[in-house]
């Protein structure tokens, strides 16, 4: 029967599409590595990789045995998970991905409420593209992902947290500021800014663009929803920013003015999700309830 190992070997080569940088993460040498899918090849009696190729390649029957052998591997480190909870409850490094068009501004009053009811507990947080998160979480790379709504996927465990308004501002100067009452066909024509297209965010906003009838500016992508705020407090166009976004002491509305539109709201959801059957699965449920209770807490506050 194959190895543990020599499954773990694969499914890296698989990842990398690289035999060197395969083997340096999985921390072997290059000849081990080698040397041990071969022996797998030899056990199951088929070739699994087409060597001489760059980047290297899986046969189809070694693309279908790595997705299997992935599979695999994550079982067994969920058994191993849950003989670790069983002895230590909530505790350990939680390896948590989220949108930077939510983590900055949520998730600090959120992991200092954790830190003090999980002492134990470490939060291992990486900011990315939500799309390229959930590849890493089905892959096993993260345990956790904070993400907008709709992701699907029967292998996952998808937890919505809360609704956040979405709101359309501008340079205080800008002649829409000015208006005491706005409709959705002032916004016609209007220029709204955006950020990365790889975002979720980035589709929403083509589609808010598509219902006012707007333009979306495909020249000044920003980076983040503090460039968006820079951008449009600079006059270059509108921006959409989110409710706790425009709430928090890293974002705010120094520099724009939120526009009230008397037909017109938007909004985006966002869940909590991880694999199904993960040995957590309870405890990043009771992280999530513990992000659902925080966001809905500053959604309600009044700014004075």
């Amino acid at each position: 029967m194959p190895t543990l190992r020599q499954l773990q070997y694969l499914v890296a080569v698989a990842d990398a599409r690289h035999f060197s940088r395969a083997a340096a993460s999985v921390n072997v040498s290059q000849p081990t590595l080698s040397q041990q899918l071969r022996a797998l090849e030899t056990r199951l009696g088929v070739s699994l990789v087409e060597r001489g190729d760059t980047p290297v390649q899986l046969t189809p029957v070694g693309r279908e045995i790595a997705m299997r052998a992935r599979k695999i591997l994550l079982d067994v480190e969920d058994l191993r998970g849950l003989a670790r909870r069983s002895v230590s409850g909530l505790a350990g490094a939680v390896r948590f991905g989220v949108t930077p068009t939510l983590g900055p501004y949520l998730l600090p009053p959120v992991v200092a409420r954790l830190h003090q009811e999980y002492p134990d507990m470490r939060l291992y947080m990486r900011e990315g593209i939500p799309d390229d998160q959930l590849a890493e979480l089905r892959r096993g790379a993260l345990d956790l992902v904070l993400a907008p709504l709709p992701v699907t996927g029967t292998d996952l465990e998808i937890e919505p947290l809360f609704r956040e308004p979405l709101h359309l501002v501008a340079a205080p100067d800008n002649p829409l500021c000015t208006r005491t009452l706005l409709r959705k066909t002032d916004l016609a024509g209007a220029e709204i800014l955006s950020i990365d297209r790889r975002h979720h965010y980035h589709r929403q906003a083509q589609d808010i663009c598509e219902d006012l009838g707007a333009q979306l500016l495909r020249d000044y992508e920003g980076t983040s929803l503090d460039s968006l705020r820079q951008m449009a407090g600079s006059g270059i166009g509108l921006a959409i920013l989110p409710e706790l976004y425009l709430k928090s002491e890293v974002g705010g509305q120094d520099m724009v003015c939120r526009l009230t539109i008397a037909d017109w709201s938007a909004t985006r959801s966002i869940a909590a999700i991880w694999r199904q059957g993960a040995a957590y699965g309870e405890s990043y449920r009771m992280i999530a309830q513990a992000i659902a209770v925080e966001a809905r807490g500053l959604l309600a506050r009044v700014i004075v």
